[in-house]
């Protein structure tokens, strides 16, 4: 007679709070990204941004002023997504808290039973 197969230890899922984290901290810092892009596009073809007008910025021939002061503009709201940032950090470290602690307790109850 074989003896009773021993129970599959499933392991904890890391890798959906983790993605989760790049998710939250992508949507906080993608101002930061817009202001990055502008700047570096601006810079590379010696064009003037700025948040109180649009200014002419002709790159191939075509007027990309009004984009760039857009993308530069888009930078204020950092306002809003850092501090949203911030508090869903709060609230995925809570969750990964309780989640863990709840995890642990049921596999070490498992463990206890096998």
């Amino acid at each position: 007679m074989n003896p009773p197969p021993l129970p599959i230890r499933k392991r904890f899922p890391w890798i959906v709070y983790w993605l989760a984290l790049g998710v939250i901290i992508l949507i906080a810092l993608a101002p930061m990204g817009s202001v990055v892009v502008c700047g570096l596009i601006a810079n590379a073809n010696g064009c003037k941004v700025d948040e109180g007008s649009v200014h002419p910025c002709i790159i191939n021939r075509q007027d990309y002023g009004q984009l760039l002061y857009t993308l530069g503009v888009l930078g204020w709201l950092m306002l809003v997504t850092l501090p949203g940032g911030v508090f869903a950090f709060v609230i995925w470290l809570i969750i990964l808290i309780l989640h863990r602690e709840a995890w642990q307790k049921r596999v070490t109850v498992g463990l206890i039973r096998s």
